[in-house]
């Protein structure tokens, strides 16, 4: 069968301003994919929105705000009459520590945001998709897959994303696809530096001596997914890079 010709869809893209969010809007539109690009930093997403052409928009957007995540629906709404496409890419580490030395406010940010910020998102965007033609991509991880010590609230979230994801499938089956799209490491993205919070030494010490995915790499693999034809779903899409077998079997090139 070929590839869905995605021209012309329409699509949501949260956490849009930088990383694999930008990447995977980037793809979208070359596709010909009319996209709304929802992040904090309007900023960012305006300016990219404006470099991409004058049918995509940059919208605000904070997935942890419930009237942010209604007012941003409405407007990609009121822009485009419907929703064919959502990829939540909304989400968030801090900290790299053991559970007993956690932080109450650092894991009530992260599970805001990489889980009741996918769901509140989602359940706004889904009235306005079409059954036979929508499809949720749902950006997880490996550490959803695999828990690694020391990383606390964020592989908690991304099991749930994982889970959730699987309760979606089974509630939209034979209306709505639904993928989950799990990465390892990812590297040249700001996910490392929100994480260790500015310690440039640490970021740099994840990603030494591995010739680690980008953010296209991943985009592109969205796009796979959600350019097979509408009869086939793709429910889960794990990649990593050659030298990661797992969270801890990494090989790391000597320098």
């Amino acid at each position: 069968m070929p590839d869905l010709d995605l021209h012309g869809r329409t699509a949501v893209v949260t956490g849009a301003s930088s990383g694999i969010g930008k990447a995977t809007a980037i793809a979208l539109a070359r596709a010909g994919v009319r996209v709304a690009l929802g992040a904090r930093r309007v900023g960012r997403v305006d300016g990219l929105a404006r470099e991409l052409g004058t049918e995509h928009v940059g919208v605000p957007l904070d997935v942890t705000d419930g009237a942010s995540s209604q007012a941003f629906v409405e407007t990609v709404v009121r822009d485009f009459g419907r929703i064919d496409i959502l990829v939540n890419n909304a989400g968030l580490a801090l900290g790299r520590t053991a559970i007993a030395e956690g932080s109450d406010d650092d894991d009530a940010v992260m599970w805001e945001t990489n889980v009741l910020g996918l769901l509140r998102v989602t359940r706004l965007v889904l009235p306005h998709m079409e059954d036979g033609r929508g499809h949720v991509v749902n950006l997880g991880s490996w550490a959803g897959r695999e828990a690694y010590t020391y990383g606390g609230m964020y592989v908690g979230s991304k099991f749930a994303v994982r889970a959730l994801t699987q309760v979606l499938r089974k509630e939209l089956v034979g209306r709505i696809r639904v993928t989950t799209v799990d990465p390892g490491m990812v590297g040249e993205t700001e996910f490392s530096d929100v994480r260790f919070k500015g310690d440039q030494e640490r970021k740099e010490a994840v990603y030494q001596g591995v010739r680690y995915m980008t953010s296209e790499d991943v985009a592109d693999c969205i796009l796979w997914a959600l350019s097979r034809p509408e009869h086939v779903n793709v429910d889960e899409l794990v990649v990593k890079p050659l030298q990661q077998a797992s969270q801890d079997q990494i090989v790391r090139d000597p320098r």
